[in-house]
């Protein structure tokens, strides 16, 4: 068990070296920068001019469609990364199990794409 925890110490340096340079990164930036902001800095900015309608206002329904479709296809890309690497020791199995499960996701793919869900107007 020893050697096992003896692996995890080069991550565990590597670790507090990064928050320790973090720390005096922003400890460095409050010490040597000015701390007087001006109002136009304190003010709320978005995209260049004051703020002229509500922030609680509705989206398109189409964005949360297109926003799922990307996570759907997103995850797809994720499960083929361990897929590949580990093909050559599933064998057959493994391979048609991928090619239907890339065959459901294509389907569907297609599905929305003659429904119109990936038209933006």
């Amino acid at each position: 068990m020893e050697d096992l925890l003896r692996e995890y110490l080069p991550i565990l340096i590597f670790l507090g070296v990064a928050i320790a340079v973090a720390g005096a990164a922003v400890l460095a930036s409050f010490i040597l920068a000015r701390q007087h902001p001006d109002p136009e800095k304190l003010s709320a900015y978005e995209c260049g001019f004051e703020a002229f309608d509500d922030a609680r206002s509705k989206f398109d329904v189409r964005y949360y469609l297109v926003a799922i479709l990307f996570i759907i296809f997103d995850l797809e890309v994720a499960f083929l990364f361990p897929w590949a690497v580990s093909l050559g020791d599933i064998g057959l199995f493994g391979f048609w199990s991928m090619v239907v499960f890339l065959g459901v996701l294509t389907i569907g793919f297609v599905y929305e794409w003659k429904k119109g869900a990936l038209e933006w107007e």
